[in-house]
């Protein structure tokens, strides 16, 4: 299947490129060209897309978009197979899919290790001041003056979401001598048993010491930590988001920053990171005024949705991006566990 890969990196086309000889060369991979020489290809968007001309598929990432005006203009092209090398698919219109005919692969189990072991490195770094830390370090500076931490254990971790990326997370805590809440409309059975506390978001709040993100986004998780959830955790709390931005209040991050309420941020990820993340931005200025509020505070980390990115997770990704263009080409489906819900 001859397919147009967009937003494509030299780590995508090194490793989409083996996946495919590995499975004999089924498919003809098009790396579209990045035309500033930046080094990544362009994102596909309702403009770009006429890029997918005389291509049967295309092949997206996380901040490609998938709206009715893309989709559209991919079905008049004849382009009617989506291939989205992540797990997420907030971007795409579902409605607009089912209605056009567009059928759509994803990734929803690249390398849970991967990101709940980021979660874990950010939410040491941010407690333990490593990042100031190692800077004041370059400047000869080995003052411990401001670098003071807490142990993690005995302390409440509550982890938000036991899917697959929740459910390595939870029991990393557990081996740090946390207690371990979770919050998940569907409880893990074996995290139950291994000693984890389900509880209801109100109600694990008010006792968590740091409160790690491991959902997905959805309507129902839109803005799930918002002013009044923040409001609910003990002053000094720790936030740890590795699941996608909008699932925080940015604004009123905020706000409970700036009152001091929290002892420390980090973020993986960030509601309008769309035209931020995955761009090389040191020469530009920076105009998302939310975004450069959030860099003034200290106590706050953040990393550029990175989580996922180890060479065990892009090579799942590739390997299971190739089955989903081989299904669609062979019978017109995609495999199940890849499907989107709904769709």
């Amino acid at each position: 299947m001859r397919t147009a890969v967009f937003s494509a990196r030299p780590y995508d086309r090194r490793t989409l490129g083996a996946a495919n000889h590995a499975a004999g060369s089924p498919h003809e991979l098009d790396f579209l060209d990045d035309p500033s020489g930046g080094g990544a290809g362009p994102r596909l968007t309702p403009r770009s897309a006429a890029l997918a001309a005389d291509h049967e598929a295309v092949c997206a990432f996380t901040n490609d978009e998938l709206g009715r005006e893309t989709l559209e203009a991919l079905v008049e092209l004849g382009c009617r197979n989506v291939a989205l090398r992540c797990a997420g698919f907030n971007a795409l219109d579902l409605d607009a899919a089912r209605e056009l005919g567009v059928r759509v692969g994803r990734v929803p189990a690249y390398s849970p290790h991967a990101v709940a072991e980021h979660t874990v490195g950010l939410l040491l770094a941010v407690n333990r001041r490593i990042p100031r830390a190692h800077q004041r370090v370059r400047e000869q500076n080995f003052a411990l003056d401001g670098l003071l931490g807490r142990d993690l254990h005995g302390k409440t971790i509550t982890v938000v979401g036991t899917g697959a990326i929740g459910s390595v997370l939870a029991p990393i805590m557990l081996g740090f001598g946390c207690r371990v809440l979770a919050v998940d409309p569907k409880p893990d059975e074996d995290l139950r048993a291994a000693g984890v506390e389900y509880r209801p978001l109100a109600e694990a709040l008010p006792e968590t010491f740091a409160l790690c993100l491991t959902c997905p986004l959805t309507p129902q998780t839109h803005h799930l930590i918002d002013a009044e959830a923040l409001d609910r955790m003990p002053e000094g709390a720790f936030l740890v988001n590795t699941a996608r931005g909008a699932v925080i209040d940015t604004r009123a991050l905020i706000a409970a920053l700036k009152a001091g309420r929290l002892g420390g941020v980090a973020l993986d990820v960030y509601e309008e990171e769309e035209d931020l993340f995955f761009e090389d931005r040191s020469a530009t200025i920076i105009t998302d005024d939310v975004f450069a509020r959030l860099m003034t505070f200290p106590n706050v980390l953040i990393t550029s949705h990175q989580a996922f990115f180890t060479q065990e997770a892009l090579e799942a990704i590739a390997r299971t991006t190739i089955e989903n263009l081989t299904a669609m080409e062979r019978d017109g489906t995609v495999p199940p566990a890849n499907a989107i819900p709904g769709l």
